[in-house]
């Protein structure tokens, strides 16, 4: 994971300036539209009574005036109001963005919405990279003699829980503890979002606790008038500044409507501003319901902490593919037509254990690579992989979505329940980036995140052995426009550890990869990981672990498979089955 992190892009002054900048032509463009469209005004009195009945389940019942500023615009509050907005502003922090080296790039302004979460936009922070090295302060505030209060500051922990959206420019992420700290981040409470419309009406007035300009805490009170709500967006006249951006907007009870994301510039002069803009609350809480099935176990949990009533019986099962049988699986004559490398077969008791689909067939066929699957172990036997350097893309990884396979049964694949709460990795057996080329490369990216293509492998072996191994094999046929095609899979053994008294762990997984050298001979090479002591204590791993390369053979005897005559093409045929220990790229024979 912390891999991915590092190599998603690093912020600058100069990208976050560009970001804001069109988040605030699209608010002007919005705004425009709006203007240019003769809306009919409703008295504030006709009001639908579904929208009435929205809010005053929400209304503080010791509150005798709500109802009437909400209907007429009453202006009598409780003194108590003044309080309420006191303790709604202990919750909203600064946030400094920094880059790797500690560089200040900018200012931004969160909030917490659990006890574990906080909500800022996604213009503030926009990867996992940014989110690390980005710096929370809360209580950066004046006291009542105008004097500097003491600042409390926390990182940010996107390995553990981080969801970010640009369309609708927000981001969630986890907050750590700062044992060097006086203070815990749920010393400062949250904010409770409530997912249900009518929590804001046009013509009535929000109040905005921001960092303006990055400066100490700042509210604005209530001369902020609603001018026109849309599907997911608000438009408000109030006060604030850059740095105010992933603010709560609030209505008269202190809830939250919306999340400030933009001013809304003058078009005649771009130092002024006409207008704000929110996104509102119930558009990112439908943004969850949508996507809800596509969440992991851990990260449901974080989500139903900041939405406990998201009504997750209307959530669609988008958990599950309806994927067709596609015509560009695995190319056996990828490398040529003169060099045919056919699907490894099974042995008879192998055919006998296959997950197979409903015509009968097994070999599950994805974007430029194909899988065949186990049905008792409910992971892959092999998958087969066609790698074309010429035409290789990089397409960045974000928001991983993984995914059932509808064509076999789901209780024949391995899911989240498997990899919650523990040391295991979704390892990518079609490693993520070798089908990603071509005109399909997009589709290739999103076809690897089938269950059916993940294989639980210790976060050591999946981020730094396995990785190194499959990062050479990609590397050397970008570097050499070759052509490689690539079969992977687990070692399935009967003594292989049981895990939370169903799951199977393999210990050992193999790789043999096969290519055309600048001679025209065809090389066929196989190699060896074992996580054996590593899965031994999920919870604690320690020592060093080798990859070997091993004759093609022997992965045919501890496999089952047979590869047919790719052990002709072998440059280590006839060494000892216990192979070579590889100890770089140097060490592989090809």
């Amino acid at each position: 994971m912390l891999k991915n992190i590092i190599e998603q892009n690093e912020i600058s002054k100069e990208i976050f300036d560009e970001k804001q900048d069109k988040i605030r032509e699209q608010a002007l463009k919005r705004f425009i539209k709006n203007e240019s469209e003769k809306d009919v005004i409703v008295p504030r009195k006709i009001i639908r009574n579904n929208t009435m009945e929205s809010r005053i389940k929400v209304i503080n019942e010791y509150d005798s005036n709500a109802r009437e500023r909400i209907l007429d615009g009453n202006d009598l509050f409780p003194i108590s109001y003044l309080q309420m907005g006191f303790n709604s502003g202990k919750s909203i922090c600064r946030i400094q963005i920094r880059n790797d080296r500690g560089g200040f790039i900018g200012c931004g302004t969160g909030f917490l919405v659990s006890e574990n979460v906080l909500m800022t936009n996604n213009h503030v922070i926009d990867n996992m990279r940014t989110a690390l090295n980005s710096i929370v302060e809360f209580n950066y505030q004046d006291d009542i003699n105008f004097m500097p209060c003491p600042i409390y500051t926390f990182r940010l922990d996107p390995e553990k829980f981080f969801v970010t959206n640009e369309e609708l420019d927000f981001t969630m992420v986890a907050i750590k503890d700062n044992p060097l700290s006086e203070k815990h981040p749920n010393d400062f409470g949250y904010l409770h979002l409530i997912s249900d419309e009518g929590k804001i009406l046009k013509g009535e007035y929000v109040s905005i606790i921001q960092h303006p300009n990055g400066g100490p805490k700042a509210v604005t009170i209530r001369e902020n008038m609603v001018k026109s709500i849309f599907d997911d967006f608000v438009h408000y006249l109030t006060d604030t500044e850059p740095g105010s951006s992933g603010s709560p907007v609030f209505n008269d009870q202190w809830i939250v409507v919306a999340l400030h994301h933009s001013g809304v510039p003058n078009p005649n002069n771009k130092n002024e501003w006409i207008a704000n803009e929110g996104i509102r609350i119930s558009s990112i809480s439908k943004f969850f319901v949508e996507n809800y099935n596509n969440f992991t176990s851990e990260e449901k949990i974080f989500i139903k902490e900041v939405f406990p009533n998201i009504d997750i019986l209307s959530i669609p099962n988008s958990h599950q593919t309806n994927i067709l049988q596609k015509e560009d699986g695995y190319d056996s004559t990828f490398l040529g037509l003169e060099y045919n490398v056919e699907l490894p077969k099974l042995s008879e008791d192998m055919k006998k254990d296959v997950s197979r689909k409903e015509d009968g067939g097994y070999v599950l066929d994805y974007t430029h690579f194909s899988i065949v699957m186990c049905r008792s172990r409910c992971l892959a036997y092999f998958t087969a992989v066609n790698i074309d350097g010429n035409q290789a893309q990089n397409i960045k990884r974000s928001g991983d979505t993984w995914v059932f396979d509808s064509r076999i049964p789901i209780d024949a694949q391995y899911g989240d329940d498997l990899y919650s709460k523990n040391d295991l990795d979704r390892g990518h057996l079609v490693r993520r980036l070798d089908p990603v080329w071509g005109e399909k490369a997009m589709q290739a990216n999103n076809d690897t995140f089938h269950f059916t293509n993940s294989s639980p492998q210790h976060k050591n072996l999946n981020q730094k052995i396995w990785l190194d191994l499959e990062n050479y094999i990609l590397k050397n046929a970008q570097n050499h426009n070759l052509k490689v095609s690539v079969f992977t899979g687990p070692v399935f053994r009967s003594d292989d550890m049981i895990y939370r008294e169903k799951f199977k762990i393999p210990a050992e997984f193999w790789k043999v990869a096969v290519i055309i050298k600048d001679d025209g001979k065809m090389s066929a090479t196989a190699y060896l990981q074992t996580q054996k002591n590593m899965i031994e204590n999920l919870e604690f791993a320690y020592g060093e672990y080798k990859t070997y390369q091993v004759p093609v053979s022997r992965i045919e005897e501890i496999t089952g498979l047979d590869f047919g005559e790719l052990s002709k093409f072998d440059p280590i045929a006839n060494i000892e089955s216990s192979g070579m220990v590889i100890e770089g790229p140097e060490s592989i024979k090809l």
